[in-house]
C-alpha cells in the first residue's frame, strides 16, 4: 500500500518534471482553456508511459517545488471529462493528500494515470486543440506529434523504484492516527475505525442536529494508510455509517432562497474493503434540486443580476446586499437548475468579484456551488 504523501515527497525530491511526472500550481476546470491544458497533459503522459503509472502533482510552485497546496477537489467524475474528449482514454485517479504545513482547507492533489498500451488522442475540439491531435512528453515538455508513437519501457524501473520507496508502514499509520486525533482535530470529536485488520479511517466533525437527523459539520475524513483525505468541507455536512466491510459517507448541502435550513442529499461515497488488501470506492449522485415557482424565481434572479451589475461597475452595495452576497452563488445555481440557462455563466463570470470580498464565506459559497454543478455535469457524461 503506497503512502501518497511520501510518494509526492519522493517525486519532488528525486525528479524534476520529466516524461512520467508533471507538476502544477493549480487546476482550472471551470473553463475550456483550463480543461484543454489538463487533458493535454493527461494525453501526453499516458502516451509516453504505456508500461507504468505517470503522475501530476497539483499545488506545487513550479520554480522551487514549494508545497503551497490547492483546494480540496472531490470530483470523482473527472474520469468522465477525460472520456468525453480522449479516444482510448487512460484510467485516472485524483486524490487529495494533506500536508502538515498546510491549512486545513488546503491539500496537494495527486493525479495518477494508469498505464495503457493504445495511444490516446483528442476525438473532438476543445479550446485551441483540434480533434485527432496526439500529444507526447519530450523530457519535461508536452508536445504534439504526427509520428507513430513507439512502445516504450523507458520509465518502468524508475517509477517502480519511487513507488516501492513510498510504501506505507505501521509507524506511518500510527503517527497519522495520533496526529489526526491529538493535533489537527483536538478541538472536536474525533473517531477512528479499523477495517479488515489493515485499513484505518479517521474522521472528525461537530455534531449538528437538525430536526430529527444528526449531521457532522466542519468534517474531515481521511484514509490514514494512504494519507488521503476523503472528504473536507467548511460549509456542507455529512452523515456517516459503517460496518465490518464498508464505510459510507452521505454529503448534504444546505439550500434555500431565504435561508439554508433545508438539507438535500448530494452524493454517497462508499468504500468497500477486501481481505486481499485492496479497496474499491463507489460514488452515487443523490441530488434532486429543489423546484420553485418560476414567477418568484424571475423576481429573485433579476434582483441578483442587479447586485452583480453593481459589483462589475465598482458601485457600493447596501448593508443588506453585502449580506446577500453569501447566498448569491446558491441562488444562481438554483436558478440554473430551474431552467435559467444563463445563470451558470453569470456565476462563473463574477468569480473574481466574489473572491475579492472581505467576507471569506462569499467565495467559499461560490466554490461550493460550482462543485455541485460540476458533479451534476460530469455525472451525465457530458463534459
Amino acid at each position: 500500500m503506497i503512502n501518497k504523501r511520501l510518494l509526492i515527497k519522493n517525486l519532488l525530491a528525486h525528479n524534476d518534471e520529466c516524461s512520467f511526472y508533471d507538476k502544477k500550481r493549480q487546476l482550472n476546470l471551470h473553463t475550456k482553456e483550463g480543461k484543454g491544458k489538463f487533458l493535454k497533459h493527461i494525453c501526453a503522459l499516458s502516451n509516453s508511459n504505456p508500461s507504468n503509472n505517470s503522475y501530476i502533482v497539483v499545488g506545487v510552485e513550479d520554480q522551487d517545488n514549494e508545497i503551497v497546496g490547492d483546494d480540496f477537489f472531490d470530483d470523482s467524475r473527472i474520469q468522465n471529462l477525460v472520456n468525453a474528449y480522449l479516444e482510448n482514454p487512460p484510467k485516472i485517479q485524483y486524490e487529495n493528500v494533506p500536508f502538515p504545513n498546510l491549512p486545513k482547507d488546503k491539500v496537494v492533489g495527486l493525479v495518477t494515470i494508469k498505464p495503457k498500451h493504445k495511444a490516446s488522442f483528442f476525438k473532438k475540439n476543445i479550446h485551441t486543440i483540434l480533434a485527432n491531435t496526439v500529444f507526447v512528453r519530450v523530457g519535461s515538455n508536452t508536445m504534439p506529434t504526427e509520428e507513430k508513437i513507439p512502445y516504450s519501457k523507458q520509465n518502468i524501473e524508475t517509477v517502480i523504484s519511487i513507488e516501492n520507496s513510498s510504501r506505507n508502514s505501521i509507524a506511518y499509520t500510527l503517527d497519522g492516527v495520533i496526529d489526526f486525533m491529538n493535533n489537527r482535530h483536538k478541538d472536536m470529536t474525533s473517531k477512528y475505525n479499523v477495517f479488515k485488520e489493515l485499513f484505518v479511517i479517521c474522521w472528525a466533525g461537530v455534531p449538528k442536529k437538525i430536526r430529527d437527523t444528526t449531521y457532522l459539520s466542519r468534517v474531515d475524513i481521511e484514509l490514514i494508510n494512504e494519507q488521503v483525505k476523503l472528504f473536507y468541507s467548511a460549509l456542507d455536512v455529512v452523515s456517516i455509517s459503517y460496518d465490518e466491510q464498508s464505510f459510507t459517507i452521505i454529503e448534504h448541502v444546505a439550500l434555500g432562497l431565504n435561508d439554508k435550513t433545508s438539507y438535500y442529499p448530494l452524493e454517497q461515497l462508499t468504500i468497500h474493503f477486501f481481505d486481499n488488501g485492496y479497496y474499491k470506492m463507489e460514488t452515487k449522485l443523490l441530488f434532486e434540486p429543489p423546484a420553485y415557482n418560476k414567477k418568484m424565481l424571475h423576481h429573485i434572479y433579476n434582483a441578483t443580476i442587479a447586485v452583480i451589475n453593481k459589483l462589475e461597475k465598482g458601485l457600493s452595495l447596501s448593508e443588506r446586499e453585502e449580506k446577500d452576497l453569501e447566498s448569491l452563488p446558491s441562488i444562481l445555481m438554483i436558478c440554473y437548475l430551474n431552467g435559467f440557462d444563463d445563470a451558470k455563466q453569470k456565476l462563473i463570470d463574477c468569480k473574481l468579484f466574489l473572491k475579492a470580498q472581505k467576507n471569506p464565506t462569499v467565495y467559499l459559497s461560490f466554490k461550493e456551488a460550482m462543485r455541485i454543478l460540476r458533479k451534476m455535469k460530469y455525472d451525465t457524461n457530458n463534459a
